[in-house]
């Protein structure tokens, strides 16, 4: 009983990571995925967890036998430290800014498309309306930021990620895929077809994502994890790695059988509640949704606060979640996510399949710190990295690096044309 006590303490960085990476733009990514090709993809989604799961674990374990945090230790152990150190801290909080914008339009989007299905009189779209939305939705998660402190975080995040969790793993199973698309999942193969490169480097930005394992450090040391407890971190790690495949697998397992089977694709969240509506009834539409709307809820959260918990990282190696430097910071993300739906968000999953092939770039650096971090034996000693998780890392790293030029020829085909 004790050891269960001590593992479920420390599986709160677990639950922030998965509340960040299975977001709204997640669930785009992964509905687009299965929309329009199947499972074929489903490789891509293992692979990416797999490796988050491996840098989660070198992050964590750095942190458990130093007691340091990311930035802060790269800044002091690391040649050009302070330099590698802001770089990781830009190429983070821009592309959590960027990927707000799009998570904030689509959540508010699917929740304005919800109420037009029960109330006919509503316009299709409507502008003021979704704004609207987008800043009740930010000001709430604001405001929960300022009242608690990173324990109450911990239970609202654990909400709706159980939440999220339970309604897109019993909409996977209403809608379970013909043996023929199930088939896909089995063999990796790349599409022929425009856009496929596109959605690979979305699909490892939006799972891979440098948060999950930059913040961990912090995380773990606010919740006071030392080397004593090297075992439950790693747990932990497995754990989170593996529902973050589960929950994000189902998503495009729910696509592929409503979507894909019938020869349709998703343009927005609704073309699936569409879809799944004739097939399974309006039971299966309010699970979606509710699972749509938790995600949304879910990433929006700890995006508010990746850069301020980065800044902390980098300042004095701590959180300060009560620092009014924090709470600033906050309200500047606050601000910035509602630049999207302000400009209308026309095409909101386009644009936040863009925000997410932004993550991919700054992969290839968040690799090699910690690779070079969890290797050195003055702040390792014999907890340092072992020919297993090196050899993770390594592919990783060669992974990272693969899909950051990807995501820049496939952004490059985009834009050129």
């Amino acid at each position: 009983m004790k050891k269960i006590k001590q593992l479920l303490s420390i599986l709160g960085p677990g639950i922030f990571a998965i509340g960040y990476t299975i977001g709204t733009g997640s669930v785009t990514s992964m509905a687009k995925a299965g929309s329009q090709y199947g499972l074929q993809l489903l490789w891509v989604l293992f692979l990416s967890c797999l490796f988050s799961g491996v840098l989660m674990e070198a992050y964590g374990r750095m942190a458990a036998v130093t007691g340091d945090t990311t930035l802060h230790a790269v800044k002091r152990h690391l040649p050009f430290g302070r330099t590698l150190a802001v770089l990781i801290l830009i190429g983070v909080a821009t592309a959590q800014y960027t990927c707000l914008g799009g998570i904030l339009t689509l959540s508010s989007g699917a929740i304005y498309e919800t109420l037009a299905l029960y109330v006919p009189s509503l316009p299709k779209e409507n502008y003021a309306a979704t704004l609207g939305i987008a800043v009740v939705l930010i000001a709430l998660m604001y405001s929960l930021l300022m009242i608690g402190r990173y324990s109450f975080f911990e239970k609202v995040l654990a909400f709706f990620v159980m939440l999220m969790g339970i309604t897109f793993l019993i909409s996977m199973f209403v809608v379970w895929p013909s043996p023929e698309i199930l088939k896909q999942a089995v063999v990796p193969t790349i599409p022929d077809e425009p856009g496929a490169l596109l959605m690979i480097a979305a699909f490892v930005g939006t799972t891979m994502a440098a948060p999950t394992f930059v913040t961990r450090p912090l995380l773990l040391k606010e919740k006071g994890v030392g080397v004593s407890d090297l075992k439950e971190q790693t747990l932990d790690s497995v754990v989170s790695a593996s529902l973050m495949f589960l929950i994000s697998g189902s998503i495009m397992v729910v696509a592929a059988g409503a979507l894909y089977a019938h020869g349709k694709e998703i343009v927005k969240i609704l073309d699936m509640v569409h879809t799944l509506e004739p097939l399974a009834g309006r039971f299966a539409v309010a699970l979606f949704m509710t699972g749509t709307l938790s995600a949304g809820l879910s990433s929006i959260f700890p995006i508010l606060m990746v850069a301020p918990l980065l800044i902390s990282d980098y300042r004095v190696g701590r959180m300060e979640p009560r620092s009014k430097t924090f709470r600033l910071l906050c309200l500047v993300a606050a601000c910035a996510g509602l630049i999207v739906p302000a400009l209308g968000g026309r095409n909101p999953v386009a644009v936040t399949i863009m925000a997410q092939i932004s993550n991919v770039f700054v992969l290839p650096l968040t690799v090699a710190v910690i690779l070079v971090l969890v290797n050195r034996r003055d702040l390792m000693g014999e907890h340092r990295a072992g020919p297993l998780l090196n050899i993770g890392l390594a592919l990783a790293g060669l992974f990272a690096c693969i899909i950051a030029v990807t995501g820049l020829r496939a952004l490059l085909d985009a834009w050129l044309g």
